[in-house]
């Protein structure tokens, strides 16, 4: 394929990263010392998705910036091959930690990969997640009721929209989810066993969070991709319009205490940027102009306490590489004082999710 042509779309949905593409820009690290935690990435090796491995992502972690630690999420990884369904997800949690025990050695650098772990688990479940959750927490190497290791919680995906397919979105969920009886029952051993929660879902789908977080204000969700402000579908031409109402809730929705937001995974399809499209990939300062509507709004609703920048790769890979993904949030953070980019950057990943601990 020609370095110039647009990005081909992976059976997932999302852009296919090309290296020749994004070999074709290049530019010096802003502010190279600035600690970071990656809060958002993911290990994959599938034919559909490709490799995206620890040789792959130390490539990315060590293109210039000061990426310290980072955090695993989900991406069905790695499942076991064997037993009963509910405890397959068990399989990525323990690839993970086998991941971060590799990164712990101190052979492959200074980077604390996978220092947390975030998996999955079937909250329609109900109480019979608790078993699930209790495996994945030894799997991470910890004990329940005890230290508790490199498992943090789960995601549980609930995005779902009557035009995802038009981004690639193939699965099909029920809509509202997160007000099932039996789902709530099982989000409630998250609360019981001092895990956290990664939610997913579009901005038509906030007010459904909301409800979630109000009832259960002792459990700490964290919102990925600043909300999935939708650009794509019968919101094609509609940024301003789908802004607005994006940003009221995004407003309302920080008014529960105990629920955080990603800032990033702005590469994505769905989000309706063209980027992908140029001859050319972007530059940070190109990226930052686009975004930063997104991410000053959500700085200024949750506060730098409750916000953490978010590299989402391989999947935002498709639009632009790693280093210029962290020069683009930092030229966002320009503004910010010492202590508030401290906290963007790593205080606030590593204490959501008890990176230290």
């Amino acid at each position: 394929m020609a370095a110039n042509a647009v990005s081909p779309i992976s059976p997932t949905g999302h852009f296919t990263p090309r290296n020749e593409w994004l070999a074709r820009h290049k530019e010096e690290i802003v502010e190279p010392e600035l600690p970071i935690v990656d809060p958002h990435h993911h290990l994959v090796e599938r034919p559909e998705t490709g490799r995206y491995l620890l040789p792959e992502l130390l490539a990315d972690t060590d293109s210039g910036h000061n990426i310290v630690a980072t955090v695993y999420l989900e991406w069905l990884s790695m499942y076991r091959a064997h037993g009963p369904a509910e405890m397959k997800p068990v399989g990525e949690v323990e690839f993970a930690n086998g991941v971060a025990a590799m990164a712990a050695s101190g052979a492959y650098g200074k980077t604390r990969v996978c220092a947390g772990i975030v998996g999955y688990a079937d909250l329609a479940l109900g109480g019979a997640v608790e078993k699930v959750l209790e495996a994945e927490i030894a799997a991470g190497g910890g004990q329940v009721g005890g230290p508790g290791g490199r498992f943090k919680g789960i995601r549980y995906i609930s995005a779902t929209h009557p035009d995802q397919a038009g981004w690639g979105a193939a699965i099909p969920r029920p809509e509202g989810m997160l007000a099932q009886p039996k789902v709530r029952e099982g989000f409630a051993k998250l609360g019981k066993l001092g895990l956290t929660f990664d939610a997913w879902l579009y901005h038509t789908q906030i007010p459904e969070l909301i409800d979630l977080a109000r009832a259960f204000p002792q459990v700490p969700i964290v919102l990925d991709h600043v909300g999935g402000a939708i650009g794509l579908g019968r919101y094609a031409g509609k940024r301003d319009a789908v802004f607005a109402e994006w940003n009221a809730r995004i407003k309302k929705l920080a008014t529960c205490a105990n629920v955080h937001i990603k800032l990033g995974g702005l590469g994505m399809r769905m989000f309706g940027f063209d980027v992908h499209e140029k001859a050319d990939p972007p530059s940070s300062e190109t990226l930052a102009t686009l975004w930063r509507p997104y991410i000053e709004t959500c700085i200024a609703a949750f506060g730098p306490e409750r916000a953490m920048f978010e590299s989402n790769f391989p999947v935002d890979k498709g639009s632009g590489s790693y280093p210029v993904f962290w020069n683009a949030f930092k030229r966002i953070a320009a503004g910010c004082s010492a202590a508030e980019k401290a906290a963007l950057f790593a205080g606030t990943a590593t204490r959501f999710y008890k990176l230290n601990s």
